[in-house]
């Protein structure tokens, strides 16, 4: 039964909203987190990237299920920044995902099934106070303050990027995401689809992941925040294919 944790059918959901925050590590710091297949993502040869994505989806279901049988859930994802050279010598800019979470046992259940992501169950608060927004989890010990304003927002302070068209480039998700057997040597390519893909640049109060934590990596900087909303997307059918 391991084939069904290969994507075995396409999933749909209805992004309600994504925050997605991405810091700015040196890359020898990363290095070792990703399988040998991939190669780090880099900016200016120097910066690798990981990703946190909160995303509040709902009807998420297989492809073409009619709505009623969706489901809503809060998923989280730590994600690495990565590219993968297919057998045809194609590039694909991607992720690599170290750490997925959800708000519900259902998703749990089923992701670990259809997927390879490895979620577990946390607690997810989410609260509007004026114009801040908060999302915390005390079992994950995170949490993230944003502002709400149509005003101008600066790059963080620290970001290696000095402007947000570079930072967009970073921002996530990337159009696939990567899974390796290294016992295999394969490759699972996921490929996701999306229209009026518009990241909105946040304001970041203050944030605390203990999972990056306890990563233990050094000189970490805050180099994007993102939000999109109201957006339909798809996961492709995962593609498989043996590497080196």
């Amino acid at each position: 039964m391991k084939f069904l944790k290969n994507h075995p059918f396409a999933v749909e959901a209805f992004f309600e909203s994504s925050v997605v925050l991405t810091f700015a590590i040196p890359k020898e710091q990363v290095q070792n987190l990703i399988p040998e297949c991939l190669e780090l993502d880099t900016y200016q040869d120097k910066w690798a990237f990981i990703a946190v994505a909160m995303v509040q989806t709902s009807g998420l279901r297989p492809k073409g299920f009619p709505a009623f049988m969706g489901n809503d859930f809060f998923l989280i994802g730590y994600r690495i920044f990565v590219k993968y050279t297919t057998r045809a010598g194609k590039r694909l800019r991607g992720l690599y995902i170290i750490k997925s979470e959800t708000d519900k046992k259902k998703m749990e259940f089923m992701g670990n099934i259809f997927t390879h992501y490895n979620y577990t169950t946390t607690d997810i608060k989410q609260h509007t106070e004026t114009n801040l927004k908060m999302i915390s989890s005390v079992k994950s010990k995170f949490h993230l303050t944003i502002q709400q304003t149509e005003a101008e927002i600066s790059i963080p302070e620290g970001s290696p990027f000095t402007d947000w068209k570079d930072a967009r480039k970073f921002a996530g998700p990337l159009p696939f995401t990567f899974t390796y057997n290294p016992t295999e040597k394969s490759v699972l390519i996921i490929e996701g689809v999306r229209q009026n893909w518009i990241p909105k640049p946040i304001k970041v109060i203050n944030y605390e992941f203990d999972f990056l934590d306890q990563l233990k990596l050094e000189n970490v900087h805050l180099a994007n925040a993102f939000e999109i909303r109201n957006i339909p997307y798809y996961w492709k059918k995962g593609r498989k294919e043996k590497w080196n």
